[in-house]
């Protein structure tokens, strides 16, 4: 069974930008919960501070009942929970294979610091979640020469390498083509079915609204509606938060297109 994770009253202010102000969201075991919300509202910020690599000035994180507040990013890994980023973390000059072999190696070392360089086994399983991703034709070329949407398929396959519990992917379908999209989503359904949880920001409203329940809506760094996709998509304060954004961004982005 797969881990609790909720945050409880988050703070975190930038200069004179709250980022984040009291913000409590709860991702139920075995769910896929969306995190939406316009432009700036704190919904990456409050990945950075979940996953540590932002400080919080107020307010916890707790992970199955254990608060993991402030811990270093290789501690909350190494407690099951993995997560990609906005703009994807990749090594451009090694293969995808070797992209692979470098995550589970920090995984090897994150138990045992004297671990060596993972073998077959290591090869077999990288080319298991290379196939599984769809990408396992690109093993042996520079990361550098995939798509931008093979790049999002790498990293999730990088995360996948360590086994965590909970998944959090910043905007993975940002800039990704709409086949490419549906092939994410498959994939994440399929793990998902297997048992991982996942907490997923996203602007594109399509593929939140058809992957995530719950939805959980972020303004100004505070959570103003939570419950299942429909229920939001008609919430009153959700729609005046989007109503906010400039009409011409929100066509080009997809963020109030609901």
């Amino acid at each position: 069974m797969s881990a609790t994770l909720h945050t409880q009253g988050l703070a975190k202010a930038y200069g004179g930008v709250q980022a984040l102000d009291g913000a409590s969201i709860e991702v139920r075991p075995g769910s896929i919960t969306g995190l939406i919300g316009p432009n700036g509202s704190g919904k990456t910020t409050l990945f950075n501070v979940i996953t540590g690599y932002a400080k919080a000035d107020a307010g916890e994180v707790f992970l199955d009942g254990r608060k993991i507040t402030n811990l270093a990013p290789d501690r909350v890994f190494a407690l099951g929970i993995g997560r990609t980023f906005q703009l994807t973390r990749i090594f451009p000059s090694l293969t995808v294979l070797e992209n692979m072999l470098i995550a589970a190696q920090h995984k090897e070392r994150s138990r045992n610091p004297f671990a060596a360089a993972g073998g077959a086994a290591s090869r077999r399983h990288a080319m298991e979640l290379l196939d599984f991703t769809g990408i396992a034709s690109h093993a042996g070329e520079l990361a550098q020469t995939l798509s931008y949407g093979q790049r999002k398929l790498l990293e999730l396959s990088y995360v996948l390498v360590a086994d965590p519990d909970i998944v959090l992917l910043d905007e993975p379908a940002g800039g990704v083509n709409p086949s490419l999209i549906n092939h994410l989503a498959a994939r994440i359904r399929d793990l998902n079915a297997a048992g991982k949880t996942f907490l997923i920001v996203e602007h594109n409203m399509d593929f939140v609204m058809g992957l995530c329940d719950p939805v959980t809506v972020l303004d100004y760094g505070s959570v103003i509606a939570s419950g299942p996709p429909e229920a939001v998509r008609n919430d009153p304060r959700v729609l005046d938060a989007y109503l906010g954004v400039d009409d011409d961004e929100t066509t080009e982005s997809g963020s109030a297109a609901f």
